[in-house]
Protein backbone atom coordinates (compact mmCIF):
# COMPACT_ATOMS: atom_id res chain seq x y z
CA UNK A 1 0.00 0.00 0.00
CA UNK A 2 1.26 3.38 -1.06
CA UNK A 3 0.85 5.98 1.50
CA UNK A 4 -0.35 9.61 1.53
CA UNK A 5 2.25 11.33 -1.03
CA UNK A 6 4.21 8.02 -1.31
CA UNK A 7 6.39 6.38 -3.99
CA UNK A 8 5.64 2.33 -4.96
CA UNK A 9 8.82 1.72 -4.18
CA UNK A 10 8.99 1.85 -0.19
CA UNK A 11 6.02 3.06 1.60
CA UNK A 12 7.40 4.42 4.61
CA UNK A 13 6.47 1.41 7.37
CA UNK A 14 10.35 0.10 7.31
CA UNK A 15 12.20 -1.13 10.40
CA UNK A 16 11.78 0.18 13.71
CA UNK A 17 14.43 1.79 15.15
CA UNK A 18 16.40 -0.74 17.46
CA UNK A 19 19.88 -1.19 18.15
CA UNK A 20 22.82 1.28 17.61
CA UNK A 21 21.40 4.45 16.03
CA UNK A 22 23.20 5.66 12.44
CA UNK A 23 26.33 8.41 11.96
CA UNK A 24 24.70 10.26 9.41
CA UNK A 25 26.20 12.95 7.46
CA UNK A 26 23.70 15.95 6.05
CA UNK A 27 25.84 18.05 3.06
CA UNK A 28 24.87 21.31 2.57
CA UNK A 29 25.81 24.76 1.22
CA UNK A 30 26.58 27.19 3.45
CA UNK A 31 24.71 28.13 6.98
CA UNK A 32 21.92 25.12 7.53
CA UNK A 33 20.33 27.86 9.83
CA UNK A 34 18.62 29.29 6.65
CA UNK A 35 14.61 29.12 7.46
CA UNK A 36 13.47 29.13 4.12
CA UNK A 37 13.28 26.46 1.06
CA UNK A 38 14.99 23.49 0.85
CA UNK A 39 17.27 24.86 3.89
CA UNK A 40 14.49 24.71 5.92
CA UNK A 41 14.09 21.01 5.38
CA UNK A 42 17.36 20.13 5.43
CA UNK A 43 17.11 21.40 8.50
CA UNK A 44 14.16 20.36 10.08
CA UNK A 45 15.17 16.84 8.75
CA UNK A 46 18.90 17.23 10.79
CA UNK A 47 17.23 18.27 13.80
CA UNK A 48 14.30 15.37 13.52
CA UNK A 49 17.28 12.85 13.32
CA UNK A 50 19.24 14.32 16.20
CA UNK A 51 16.24 14.17 18.13
CA UNK A 52 15.49 10.42 17.60
CA UNK A 53 19.40 9.62 18.78
CA UNK A 54 21.39 9.94 15.24
CA UNK A 55 24.54 11.31 15.53
CA UNK A 56 24.00 14.11 13.11
CA UNK A 57 27.36 15.67 11.38
CA UNK A 58 26.81 18.42 9.07
CA UNK A 59 29.37 18.65 6.10
CA UNK A 60 29.32 22.24 5.05
CA UNK A 61 30.62 22.61 1.65
CA UNK A 62 31.68 26.66 0.31
CA UNK A 63 29.33 29.14 -1.43
CA UNK A 64 30.29 29.77 -4.80
CA UNK A 65 30.05 30.74 -8.28
CA UNK A 66 28.72 27.87 -10.32
CA UNK A 67 31.76 27.37 -12.12
CA UNK A 68 33.99 27.45 -8.36
CA UNK A 69 31.63 24.99 -7.23
CA UNK A 70 33.21 22.04 -9.95
CA UNK A 71 36.58 22.30 -7.79
CA UNK A 72 35.20 21.30 -4.95
CA UNK A 73 35.25 17.76 -5.95
CA UNK A 74 39.13 17.90 -5.56
CA UNK A 75 39.06 19.21 -1.84
CA UNK A 76 41.38 17.67 0.04
CA UNK A 77 39.87 15.03 2.53
CA UNK A 78 36.20 15.68 1.11
CA UNK A 79 35.60 12.11 0.32
CA UNK A 80 37.62 10.23 3.43
CA UNK A 81 35.21 12.33 5.76
CA UNK A 82 32.42 11.30 4.00
CA UNK A 83 33.33 7.45 4.28
CA UNK A 84 33.31 7.85 8.24
CA UNK A 85 29.49 8.11 7.97
CA UNK A 86 26.92 4.94 7.99
CA UNK A 87 24.90 6.76 5.11
CA UNK A 88 25.69 10.50 3.32
CA UNK A 89 22.24 12.51 2.80
CA UNK A 90 23.14 15.22 -0.08
CA UNK A 91 21.09 18.41 -0.39
CA UNK A 92 21.21 17.87 -4.49
CA UNK A 93 21.69 21.65 -4.72
CA UNK A 94 25.18 20.82 -4.17
CA UNK A 95 25.52 18.47 -7.17
CA UNK A 96 28.15 20.37 -9.19
CA UNK A 97 30.60 19.55 -5.80
CA UNK A 98 30.02 15.97 -5.35
CA UNK A 99 29.21 14.52 -8.78
CA UNK A 100 33.15 13.60 -9.28
CA UNK A 101 33.35 12.93 -5.90
CA UNK A 102 30.95 11.03 -5.22
CA UNK A 103 32.22 8.03 -7.61
CA UNK A 104 34.70 7.20 -5.18
CA UNK A 105 32.24 6.76 -2.26
CA UNK A 106 31.56 3.11 -0.66
CA UNK A 107 28.77 5.24 1.64
CA UNK A 108 25.76 4.55 0.35
CA UNK A 109 24.40 8.45 -0.67
CA UNK A 110 21.21 9.73 -0.52
CA UNK A 111 20.07 12.97 -3.09
CA UNK A 112 17.35 15.11 -0.99
CA UNK A 113 16.07 16.51 -4.21
CA UNK A 114 14.17 20.18 -3.83
CA UNK A 115 15.27 22.11 -6.45
CA UNK A 116 16.53 21.13 -10.35
CA UNK A 117 18.79 23.53 -11.64
CA UNK A 118 17.97 22.03 -15.14
CA UNK A 119 14.19 22.81 -14.85
CA UNK A 120 14.81 27.09 -14.87
CA UNK A 121 18.15 26.85 -17.60
CA UNK A 122 17.80 27.53 -21.59
CA UNK A 123 18.85 26.03 -24.26
CA UNK A 124 22.71 28.02 -24.72
CA UNK A 125 25.87 25.88 -24.60
CA UNK A 126 26.25 26.76 -20.95
CA UNK A 127 23.23 25.38 -19.59
CA UNK A 128 23.32 22.30 -21.74
CA UNK A 129 26.24 22.01 -19.58
CA UNK A 130 24.47 22.41 -16.86
CA UNK A 131 22.22 19.81 -17.50
CA UNK A 132 24.38 16.98 -18.09
CA UNK A 133 26.55 18.05 -14.76
CA UNK A 134 22.99 17.46 -13.06
CA UNK A 135 22.07 14.28 -14.65
CA UNK A 136 25.56 13.33 -14.08
CA UNK A 137 25.32 14.14 -10.34
CA UNK A 138 21.83 12.45 -9.94
CA UNK A 139 23.34 9.20 -11.06
CA UNK A 140 25.67 8.83 -8.46
CA UNK A 141 23.32 8.95 -5.83
CA UNK A 142 22.17 5.57 -4.52
CA UNK A 143 18.40 6.59 -3.33
CA UNK A 144 16.76 9.52 -3.62
CA UNK A 145 13.89 11.30 -1.46
CA UNK A 146 12.12 13.58 -3.24
CA UNK A 147 10.01 16.72 -2.08
CA UNK A 148 7.52 15.85 -4.92
CA UNK A 149 6.19 13.48 -7.38
CA UNK A 150 6.24 15.91 -9.92
CA UNK A 151 10.29 16.18 -8.84
CA UNK A 152 10.54 12.59 -9.03
CA UNK A 153 9.50 12.22 -12.18
CA UNK A 154 11.71 14.98 -13.48
CA UNK A 155 14.75 13.06 -12.12
CA UNK A 156 13.71 10.46 -14.14
CA UNK A 157 13.41 12.26 -17.46
CA UNK A 158 16.58 13.98 -16.97
CA UNK A 159 18.55 10.87 -16.38
CA UNK A 160 16.78 9.06 -19.19
CA UNK A 161 14.81 6.06 -17.43
CA UNK A 162 11.47 5.21 -16.92
CA UNK A 163 9.82 2.48 -16.08
CA UNK A 164 7.28 1.79 -18.95
CA UNK A 165 4.37 1.06 -17.15
CA UNK A 166 3.41 4.41 -16.06
CA UNK A 167 6.31 4.41 -13.15
CA UNK A 168 9.78 5.93 -13.28
CA UNK A 169 12.51 3.80 -12.85
CA UNK A 170 16.09 2.88 -13.82
CA UNK A 171 18.55 0.87 -15.73
CA UNK A 172 20.90 -1.47 -13.63
CA UNK A 173 24.11 -2.98 -15.65
CA UNK A 174 22.14 -5.59 -17.83
CA UNK A 175 19.58 -2.86 -18.89
CA UNK A 176 16.30 -4.17 -17.13
CA UNK A 177 14.14 -1.17 -15.62
CA UNK A 178 13.22 -1.05 -12.35
CA UNK A 179 11.42 1.40 -9.42
CA UNK A 180 13.14 4.41 -8.77
CA UNK A 181 14.49 3.96 -5.59
CA UNK A 182 13.64 7.06 -3.53
CA UNK A 183 10.59 7.90 -1.54
CA UNK A 184 8.14 11.23 -1.45
CA UNK A 185 8.49 13.16 1.60
CA UNK A 186 6.73 16.29 0.70
CA UNK A 187 7.49 20.04 3.09
CA UNK A 188 4.91 20.69 5.24
CA UNK A 189 3.69 24.39 5.65
CA UNK A 190 2.78 24.29 9.38
CA UNK A 191 5.41 26.59 10.07
CA UNK A 192 3.64 29.69 10.85
CA UNK A 193 0.46 28.39 12.24
CA UNK A 194 -3.03 28.76 10.50
CA UNK A 195 -6.37 30.79 10.68
CA UNK A 196 -9.92 29.73 9.65
CA UNK A 197 -11.31 29.93 6.07
CA UNK A 198 -12.22 33.00 4.58
CA UNK A 199 -15.59 34.30 6.00
CA UNK A 200 -17.84 37.38 7.14
CA UNK A 201 -15.57 40.20 7.01
CA UNK A 202 -12.43 38.92 6.11
CA UNK A 203 -14.15 37.22 2.83
CA UNK A 204 -16.56 40.31 1.79
CA UNK A 205 -14.05 43.32 2.66
CA UNK A 206 -12.36 45.45 -0.30
CA UNK A 207 -10.05 46.05 -2.14
CA UNK A 208 -9.43 42.74 -2.89
CA UNK A 209 -6.11 41.89 -1.87
CA UNK A 210 -3.71 39.86 -3.26
CA UNK A 211 -0.39 38.88 -1.07
CA UNK A 212 2.94 37.73 -2.59
CA UNK A 213 5.73 35.87 -0.55
CA UNK A 214 9.41 34.98 -1.23
CA UNK A 215 12.66 36.48 -1.66
CA UNK A 216 12.00 39.30 -4.89
CA UNK A 217 14.14 37.57 -7.65
CA UNK A 218 13.40 37.16 -11.46
CA UNK A 219 12.69 33.24 -10.35
CA UNK A 220 9.25 34.52 -8.37
CA UNK A 221 7.15 35.77 -11.51
CA UNK A 222 5.94 39.07 -9.98
CA UNK A 223 6.37 40.69 -13.03
CA UNK A 224 3.83 37.91 -14.59
CA UNK A 225 1.50 39.03 -11.50
CA UNK A 226 1.36 42.60 -11.91
CA UNK A 227 0.91 42.47 -15.29
CA UNK A 228 -2.21 39.85 -14.92
CA UNK A 229 -3.38 42.14 -12.34
CA UNK A 230 -3.60 44.64 -14.37
CA UNK A 231 -6.28 42.74 -16.99
CA UNK A 232 -8.58 42.49 -14.26
CA UNK A 233 -11.81 44.39 -15.42
CA UNK A 234 -11.67 47.79 -13.99
CA UNK A 235 -14.30 47.14 -11.64
CA UNK A 236 -12.19 45.12 -9.74
CA UNK A 237 -10.43 47.28 -6.94
CA UNK A 238 -7.38 45.08 -5.89
CA UNK A 239 -3.75 45.64 -3.84
CA UNK A 240 -0.83 43.37 -4.25
CA UNK A 241 1.32 43.54 -1.61
CA UNK A 242 4.89 41.63 -2.57
CA UNK A 243 6.48 40.60 1.16
CA UNK A 244 9.65 39.29 0.56
CA UNK A 245 13.73 40.17 0.82
CA UNK A 246 14.19 43.10 -2.31
CA UNK A 247 17.74 43.29 -1.76
CA UNK A 248 18.58 40.17 -2.66
CA UNK A 249 17.82 41.30 -6.99
CA UNK A 250 17.46 45.58 -6.43
CA UNK A 251 17.87 45.69 -10.33
CA UNK A 252 14.78 43.50 -10.91
CA UNK A 253 12.87 44.95 -7.98
CA UNK A 254 13.78 48.34 -9.70
CA UNK A 255 12.15 46.78 -12.86
CA UNK A 256 9.21 45.74 -11.08
CA UNK A 257 8.66 49.62 -9.87
CA UNK A 258 8.93 50.47 -13.16
CA UNK A 259 6.70 48.05 -14.70
CA UNK A 260 3.96 48.88 -12.22
CA UNK A 261 4.33 52.49 -13.14
CA UNK A 262 3.59 52.31 -17.30
CA UNK A 263 1.22 50.51 -16.46
CA UNK A 264 -0.70 53.21 -14.35
CA UNK A 265 -1.10 50.68 -11.31
CA UNK A 266 2.00 52.21 -8.91
CA UNK A 267 -0.43 52.76 -6.57
CA UNK A 268 -2.02 49.63 -6.41
CA UNK A 269 1.66 47.65 -5.69
CA UNK A 270 3.19 47.52 -2.26
CA UNK A 271 6.91 45.98 -1.69
CA UNK A 272 6.49 45.30 2.08
CA UNK A 273 10.23 43.77 1.96
CA UNK A 274 11.65 41.20 3.94
CA UNK A 275 9.21 40.75 7.39
CA UNK A 276 9.56 38.75 10.56
CA UNK A 277 7.15 35.67 10.88
CA UNK A 278 4.64 37.60 13.05
CA UNK A 279 4.35 40.61 10.70
CA UNK A 280 4.06 37.81 7.81
CA UNK A 281 1.41 35.88 9.60
CA UNK A 282 -0.66 39.27 9.61
CA UNK A 283 -0.09 39.65 5.97
CA UNK A 284 -1.85 36.54 5.36
CA UNK A 285 -4.69 37.14 7.57
CA UNK A 286 -4.92 40.63 6.02
CA UNK A 287 -5.15 38.50 2.33
CA UNK A 288 -7.92 37.04 -0.06
CA UNK A 289 -5.29 35.06 -2.09
CA UNK A 290 -1.58 33.96 -2.24
CA UNK A 291 -0.22 34.72 -6.29
CA UNK A 292 3.04 33.26 -6.60
CA UNK A 293 3.29 32.62 -10.47
CA UNK A 294 6.94 31.18 -10.57
CA UNK A 295 9.13 30.33 -13.42
CA UNK A 296 9.53 27.46 -11.46
CA UNK A 297 8.89 25.86 -7.75
CA UNK A 298 10.36 22.73 -6.71
CA UNK A 299 7.84 22.61 -4.34
CA UNK A 300 6.20 25.76 -3.31
CA UNK A 301 6.07 25.52 0.55
CA UNK A 302 4.69 29.17 0.71
CA UNK A 303 1.64 27.82 -0.87
CA UNK A 304 0.88 25.88 1.70
CA UNK A 305 1.52 28.14 4.52
CA UNK A 306 -1.24 30.49 2.69
CA UNK A 307 -3.74 27.79 2.68
CA UNK A 308 -3.46 27.44 6.32
CA UNK A 309 -4.75 30.42 6.71
CA UNK A 310 -7.29 29.83 3.99
CA UNK A 311 -5.64 31.33 1.21
CA UNK A 312 -6.42 29.95 -2.26
CA UNK A 313 -3.23 29.76 -3.97
CA UNK A 314 -2.17 31.16 -7.80
CA UNK A 315 0.77 28.83 -8.10
CA UNK A 316 3.46 27.80 -10.92
CA UNK A 317 2.17 25.20 -13.36
CA UNK A 318 6.35 24.50 -13.52
CA UNK A 319 7.30 22.45 -10.30
CA UNK A 320 5.86 20.34 -7.32
CA UNK A 321 2.64 22.40 -6.63
CA UNK A 322 0.76 20.04 -9.21
CA UNK A 323 0.80 17.70 -6.22
CA UNK A 324 -1.78 19.82 -4.36
CA UNK A 325 -2.85 22.97 -6.00
CA UNK A 326 -5.82 22.60 -8.52
CA UNK A 327 -9.19 23.82 -8.72
CA UNK A 328 -10.07 23.30 -5.71
CA UNK A 329 -8.16 25.13 -3.71
CA UNK A 330 -6.62 27.88 -6.44
CA UNK A 331 -5.17 27.20 -9.95
CA UNK A 332 -1.78 26.48 -11.64
CA UNK A 333 -0.56 28.88 -14.35
CA UNK A 334 1.82 28.19 -16.72
CA UNK A 335 5.30 30.56 -16.41
CA UNK A 336 5.03 33.95 -18.19
CA UNK A 337 0.79 33.74 -18.96
CA UNK A 338 -0.69 36.63 -17.65
CA UNK A 339 -3.92 36.62 -18.86
CA UNK A 340 -4.19 33.27 -17.05
CA UNK A 341 -3.19 34.82 -13.66
CA UNK A 342 -6.03 36.93 -14.50
CA UNK A 343 -8.35 34.24 -15.04
CA UNK A 344 -7.47 32.96 -12.13
CA UNK A 345 -7.91 36.09 -9.70
CA UNK A 346 -11.03 37.66 -11.44
CA UNK A 347 -13.59 35.11 -10.89
CA UNK A 348 -12.65 35.32 -7.26
CA UNK A 349 -12.58 39.00 -6.59
CA UNK A 350 -16.38 38.90 -8.51
CA UNK A 351 -17.52 35.89 -6.51
CA UNK A 352 -17.21 35.93 -2.71
CA UNK A 353 -19.18 32.72 -2.31
CA UNK A 354 -16.79 30.98 -4.93
CA UNK A 355 -13.83 32.39 -2.60
CA UNK A 356 -15.08 31.00 0.21
CA UNK A 357 -15.47 27.55 -1.70
CA UNK A 358 -11.80 27.80 -2.66
CA UNK A 359 -10.64 29.18 0.85
CA UNK A 360 -12.68 25.92 2.38
CA UNK A 361 -10.15 23.92 -0.27
CA UNK A 362 -7.36 25.19 0.64
CA UNK A 363 -7.53 24.59 4.11
CA UNK A 364 -8.97 21.26 3.70
CA UNK A 365 -5.44 20.71 1.99
CA UNK A 366 -3.47 21.80 4.67
CA UNK A 367 -5.64 19.63 6.73
CA UNK A 368 -4.53 16.66 5.09
CA UNK A 369 -0.68 17.76 4.28
CA UNK A 370 1.65 15.62 5.98
CA UNK A 371 3.47 18.08 9.44
CA UNK A 372 7.08 18.54 9.55
CA UNK A 373 7.11 15.33 11.91
CA UNK A 374 5.42 13.00 9.63
CA UNK A 375 7.54 13.74 6.76
CA UNK A 376 11.23 13.64 8.77
CA UNK A 377 9.74 10.39 10.17
CA UNK A 378 9.31 8.64 6.84
CA UNK A 379 12.40 10.18 5.46
CA UNK A 380 14.37 8.57 9.23
CA UNK A 381 12.02 5.08 8.45
CA UNK A 382 13.61 5.16 4.69
CA UNK A 383 17.39 6.03 5.48
CA UNK A 384 17.66 3.57 8.45
CA UNK A 385 16.50 0.16 5.87
CA UNK A 386 19.19 1.72 3.34
CA UNK A 387 21.81 1.42 6.49
CA UNK A 388 20.12 -1.78 7.40
CA UNK A 389 20.39 -3.28 4.35
CA UNK A 390 24.06 -1.68 3.70
CA UNK A 391 22.16 -0.59 0.13
CA UNK A 392 19.46 0.98 -1.43
CA UNK A 393 15.59 -0.28 -0.92
CA UNK A 394 15.05 -1.58 -3.73
CA UNK A 395 17.25 -4.37 -4.95
CA UNK A 396 21.59 -5.08 -3.01
CA UNK A 397 22.02 -6.23 -7.33
CA UNK A 398 21.37 -2.80 -8.32
CA UNK A 399 22.79 -0.80 -6.01
CA UNK A 400 26.52 0.53 -7.19
CA UNK A 401 25.71 0.13 -10.72
CA UNK A 402 23.47 2.89 -10.89
CA UNK A 403 26.75 5.21 -10.29
CA UNK A 404 27.86 6.62 -14.00
CA UNK A 405 31.67 6.31 -14.79
CA UNK A 406 30.88 7.01 -18.07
Amino acid sequence: MVGRGGDPAFDGSGEGDNGTEPHVGIVVYGDLDARSGGFLYDRRLADHLADHGWTVEVVSLPERSYRRSLLTNLAPGLVDRLERFDVVVEDAYCGPSLFLANRRLETPVVALVHYLRSAVVGDGVGDRAVRAIERDYLRTADAYVFNSRPTRDAVAELCGVDGGDGRTGRADRTGRVGPLPGVVAPPAGDRLGMAPALSGDRLTQNPFRVVAVGNVTPRKGIPTLIRGLSLLEEGIDWRLRVVGDTSVAPDHVASLRALADRLGIADRVAFAGRVDDDALREELRSAHVLAVPSRYEPFGIVYLEGMAFGLPAIASANGGASDFVGEHNGALVSPGDAEAVAEAIGPLARDRDRLRRLSEGARETFRKHPTWGETCDRVRRFLRRIVADGTDPVSAATTRSWRSHE
